[in-house]
């Protein structure tokens, strides 16, 4: 399997799909690159796709201590492998680390999120710091089952689908990579949108959003991500929102593609 050595020597693994111009897809949270493994080939009919695992995922490496900048440095390296500039298309938390990318002056062409999950209601800083100092204590103890069970309340879970998801034969999969949770905060900030670095960002910017939210992220409310998604583009100079109608978290590649397509090629 292909893979790039980031600045700090990890090995960072990508799967590579199509021609044209390059994609780089960003995955979210507790998950390896086998998340956006159903997007890759049908967005590569018309791009040359780089879907890689995050550091600490999948086929990648991972070197401690971990800083936001390592995952920059990462991104660039794939980016040189694929010719020097690309797009960037990132999900739910990896839509928050592309756009801080952005920020912080990676070769990127164009950038494109869906869902990030900053949070603008009241009482969200309070309630993303509690959950940080518990993520801190319970994996520095190594308690990685209990830490997802926090991460999936945090993110409007219901107990009787923490339980099934324990259930389920996914489960030690997401508890193997448990410990990027951590990653993922640090993404995210003190989930606010950093309205002050995304102001910096000279790019075009797509953000996105779904429909109706799915069952396991019901807990968030309604409008969580359409909030989110307006807060960033008032803050992003060159941005654009969509809404893809009737898609959930997860959202179904034939879905998400035209809008991809039609935003890269513009």
């Amino acid at each position: 399997m292909p893979q790039v050595t980031s600045k700090d020597g990890t090995s960072i693994a990508y799967d590579r799909f199509g021609a044209g111009p390059a994609v780089i897809l960003v995955g979210g949270g507790l998950v390896d690159r086998s998340e956006n493994g159903p997007l890759a080939p049908v967005l590569a009919e018309h791009f040359t796709v780089y879907n890689y695992d995050r550091r600490g995922r999948g086929d990648s490496g991972d070197t401690l201590p971990y800083a936001l900048e390592r995952e920059f440095e990462d991104i660039v390296a794939v980016i040189e492998r694929a010719g020097g500039t690309a797009h960037l298309y990132g999900v739910s938390s990896g839509g928050a680390l592309a756009l801080e990318a952005a920020a912080a002056g990676l070769p990127l062409a164009k950038v494109a999120a869906y869902e990030v999950p900053y949070d603008v209601s009241e009482g969200a800083e309070k309630r993303w710091h509690e959950y940080v100092q518990q993520l801190t204590a319970l994996l520095a103890e190594d308690r990685h089952e209990d830490a997802l069970r926090l991460f999936m309340r945090l993110a409007g879970a219901p107990e009787e689908a923490v339980e099934q998801a324990h259930n389920s034969p996914m489960w030690q999969g997401s508890v193997a990579v448990a410990p990027t949770l951590a990653y993922d905060a640090a993404c995210l900030g003190d989930l606010r949108p950093p309205t002050d670095r995304l102001r910096t960002i000279t790019q075009p910017v797509l953000i996105a959003n779904g429909g109706p939210t799915d069952e396991t992220m019901a807990g968030l409310g309604a409008s969580f991500f359409d909030d989110a998604t307006t807060a960033i583009v008032d803050a992003v100079p060159h941005a654009e929102r969509a809404t893809i109608p009737q898609q959930g978290h997860v959202a179904d590649p034939r879905a998400v593609t035209p809008v991809l397509r039609e935003f890269f090629n513009a």
